[in-house]
């Protein structure tokens, strides 16, 4: 019963924020466009609900691996000013509300990752996807990015074994917070977070 009202509460909440926060999608789409240029959304497929792929929707943060001049960028480079307070605050991912209200995510759950990452999963690492993806979830509250792969995946799993609405609500409260404060932005090595290669402790 609470997965049932879990879904009714995403459908309820996304569509209620896309249309009142449509004023604002509309000026970072414009502001987008200005400093990057088009496309304005980033587009990617990601791995949802027991193993299915979807396309995931993010206001793009970063210029194009080669400019017009033929110039190779390095990723450092691509991601620019604008692009870094995009991501500080989140509001690159607003435009996941779309993917919440479709079903495809839910406000609350393991993030949605890439598909290459799942033949490299052990069976308990797995369990992630019993549940949709999140737009935030217990890694984030717990971390975001600070913390590595396979405790990040045994917070995933730990959401799912002790779901409760209750504990949905404590998490969106934790991640308001954290994203006010601007924590868990940016892993120990930089920017970027290196990619999950696989389990090396035999699992």
């Amino acid at each position: 019963m609470q997965k049932v009202l879990k879904r009714i509460i995403d459908i309820i909440i996304s569509g209620i924020s896309l249309l009142i926060l449509a004023p604002i999608l509309g000026i970072i789409s414009v502001c987008v466009w200005q400093q990057l240029g088009r496309p304005i959304f980033f587009k990617q497929q990601r791995v949802g609900l027991h193993d299915k792929v979807f396309e995931m929707y993010k206001f793009r943060t970063m210029l194009p691996k080669v400019t017009a001049a033929g110039v190779s960028l390095t990723k450092e480079q691509r991601l620019t000013k604008f692009g870094r307070f995009l991501r500080s605050t989140s509001l690159d991912e607003l435009p996941e509300l779309w993917n919440i209200f479709k079903g495809d995510m839910s406000l609350v759950g393991p993030r949605p990752l890439l598909v290459d990452y799942l033949p490299l999963y052990s069976p308990r690492q797995r369990r992630r996807h019993e549940m949709r993806p999140g737009l935030t979830g217990l890694a984030q509250v717990k971390g975001r990015n600070h913390v590595d792969w396979p405790t990040k995946f045994e917070y995933d799993v730990t959401y799912i074994e002790t779901f409760s609405l209750k504990q949905d609500v404590q998490i969106i409260l934790k991640t308001g917070l954290s994203v006010l404060k601007r924590e868990g932005i940016e892993t120990q090595e930089g920017t970027f977070q290196k990619r999950f290669t696989g389990n090396t402790d035999g699992e």
